[in-house]
């Protein structure tokens, strides 16, 4: 295990509206506020995206597990925003449900808000750490900063 020491910065409350595209949202935020680092906990729903529910196999590299959701889901989770080469990184982690049916795993691509998703950002001053794609893996993995 590597780990690098900072402190809380700013604190930003955000609000999504119906039809937000979460990953491009926060993405656009982090540019605009030059965000480094940060964590990002939520609530509210999401429309319809993409999960990621864990490896097929647990072999490295991993072949993801898709599954494509739709029909608006209630949605908690959280978030870790990082700089890498291609600036901010967005990872986020959610827990949806829908009437009796729950889904966790990792949202990607055009995952969009239903009415209203509420955040609280916590910028981290101070971490020395990126993201970045790891050679043996082919995942955009944190990386510590020396």
């Amino acid at each position: 295990m590597r780990y690098t020491e900072g402190k809380v910065g700013r604190i930003f409350v955000l609000k999504f509206e119906d039809g937000d595209v979460v990953i491009d949202t926060v993405r656009a935020f982090a540019k605009k506020e030059k965000l480094k680092a940060a964590l990002m906990v939520f609530i509210g729903a999401l429309k319809k995206g993409d999960l990621v529910t864990g490896p097929k196999k647990p072999v490295i590299p991993p072949v993801p597990n898709k599954l494509t959701f739709k029909n608006a889901w209630e949605s908690l989770g959280i978030a870790t925003i990082f700089t890498g080469t291609k600036g901010p990184q967005i990872h986020i982690h959610s827990a949806m449900g829908q009437a009796v049916r729950t889904l966790t795993g990792c949202v990607r691509g055009r995952s969009e808000v239903f009415l209203v998703l509420e955040a609280v950002v916590f910028e981290l001053k101070g971490v020395k750490a990126a993201k970045e794609i790891d050679v043996k893996t082919g995942l955009n993995l944190l990386r510590i900063l020396s």
